[in-house]
């Protein structure tokens, strides 16, 4: 009998620290644009990019909460993994905090990300988002006043994904580009680097960069000047290939360049492709239009403008809107990024970093 009762003793602490081991990392904090925008545009008043209305947020949150998508995005996802409350946007943090509602920041991580920001500061400044600079300027005024605990720093999750809005005006700007291709990333990179470069001496320790998807495969490129619509727009998804090629060198280059620090790279590019190849077998009727919109590929039209039309099934596609991916494609990809192999994300997976002990600097 007292052996009985010692295996259930072992059993119940064994389940006990498979739970905590699930949940050592206390937050995230999100750096971005719409992929990861949790709703700050919808607190930026003068802000032109917005998913604040109907059918936004319609199949998980019931009602519109500023994501781009019907329901939840990767970090939410990648939080209901672990185990802690959704992150919320910082400008709504703010305005409970200016208001009396909250005494303190939250301490399960801030989501900053502004939809149609990219990583170069004027992309898109006409429509009032955040960029990511001024992003990592407020991240950096909350540890600079001490509103952040900075003993959960090395230990949380800083996430960082950005750059297709720069890729697309690249091939919609309303002036000729005056730069190569090539150019035009390596300053792209330049400015990750700065960001890294930031988040790092404000205390994170464990980074992940998630590539760009297919950005010239979105239902969006039929706006462009020159875009096919029957196949991707090669042109546009070889520059990304370019930027993401650049993210990986600099993950792996990580270790050293930051001491103490561990990165990983979300390959999220190659994830999306292969839902594409293989629709029947990832459980999509459409990978090529968006469910929410109007016109070729249901790219004309953002989804909730007048004279919209909704499919009957958004779980059968990829995209929900005209540009964003479906909740069910978010959870695909969650899921790879959280427990995935190398193909899916390197050297290894969320989880993992979420749970690893570091290296001393």
């Amino acid at each position: 009998m007292a052996c009985r009762k010692l295996l259930i003793v072992c059993v119940h602490l064994s389940v006990l620290a498979s739970v905590m081991a699930g949940s050592s990392a206390p937050a995230i904090f999100i750096f971005g644009d719409s992929i990861f925008d949790a709703g700050n545009n919808h607190y930026n008043l003068n802000c032109t990019a917005q998913a604040d209305f109907p059918p936004y947020g319609s199949d998980y949150f019931h009602r519109p909460t500023g994501r781009f998508t019907n329901g939840r995005t990767v970090p939410d996802f990648i939080s209901q993994f672990i185990g802690i409350p959704l992150q919320k946007p910082f400008l709504e943090v703010q305005l409970e905090i200016v208001n009396g509602t909250r005494k303190n920041y939250p301490s399960n991580g801030i989501n900053f990300a502004s939809a149609g920001s990219g990583v170069l500061l004027a992309t898109n400044n006409e429509s009032g988002v955040t960029p990511i600079q001024v992003q990592l300027q407020q991240f950096q005024t909350l540890v600079e006043q001490n509103r952040i605990d900075r003993k959960i720093l090395k230990e949380s999750l800083f996430f960082l994904e950005s750059g297709s809005n720069d890729i697309f005006n690249y091939f919609f700007p309303l002036d000729t580009p005056t730069v190569t291709p090539d150019a035009y990333v390596r300053s792209m990179l330049t400015e990750v680097r700065n960001v890294v470069d930031t988040i790092y001496k404000l205390g994170a320790r464990r980074i992940a960069l998630f590539a760009l998807g297919p950005v010239g495969c979105v239902p969006a490129r039929v706006l462009l000047p020159g875009s096919p619509v029957t196949r991707c727009y090669g042109k546009m998804n070889k520059m990304v290939k370019n930027y993401n090629l650049g993210l990986e060198d600099l993950v792996k280059s990580l270790p050293v360049r930051y001491p103490g620090a561990v990165g990983v790279y979300g390959a999220v590019y190659k994830t999306v492709q292969t839902f594409r190849a293989n629709p029947k077998r990832y459980g999509f009727a459409d990978v090529e239009s968006g469910c929410c919109g109007y016109g070729t590929l249901g790219g004309e039209l953002q989804c909730g403008k007048e004279g919209y039309t909704i499919c009957k099934n958004p779980n059968e596609y990829l995209f929900w809107d005209f540009f964003h991916p479906s909740e069910r494609t978010y959870k695909l990809i969650s899921k790879a990024l959280w427990a995935g192999g190398r193909a899916r994300i390197q050297p290894f997976n969320l989880k993992k970093l979420a749970n690893m002990t570091l290296p001393h600097a």
